[in-house]
């Protein structure tokens, strides 16, 4: 008996892993378009930091030149690495000496803080 498969048919696995990989190229451009946004909202540049949040999620810590900071999430190491590359973001190894000493909480972060341990408002 013949095979009839077509010739310019392909698999269902490769069918599958192309789509997964323009799925990761879509998200790793949007994480590095929201890093550029980030940084030109604060000052024109930032710094960041990558951290594993668990399930193969990472952490894009961010700090703008103004001290200003913020948190993205990327599916992947190699997508939160390659949208920094991307967005021209310096990563540094820790969150702390100078990165975090760029940092500048204000009075919304000190009154989360303080609710959250003492009794203040509800963290809902």
């Amino acid at each position: 008996m013949a095979d009839t498969k077509q010739a310019d048919e392909q698999p269902a696995a490769e069918t599958r892993a192309g789509s997964a990989d323009k799925r990761a190229a879509r998200h790793t451009a949007r994480l590095a378009k929201e890093i550029r946004a980030f940084a030109a909202t604060h000052g024109g540049s930032a710094e960041g930091q990558l951290a594993h949040i668990g399930r193969g999620r990472i952490r894009v810590a961010l700090v703008g030149a103004n001290g200003e900071w913020g948190n993205l999430v990327a599916d992947s190491f190699d997508s939160a690495k390659d949208a920094a590359a991307q967005a021209g973001l310096a990563l540094q190894d820790d969150f702390d000496g100078d990165l975090a000493a760029k940092v500048r909480t204000g009075r919304y972060e000190w009154s989360r803080m303080a609710g959250i341990q003492v009794g203040g408002p509800a963290n809902d």
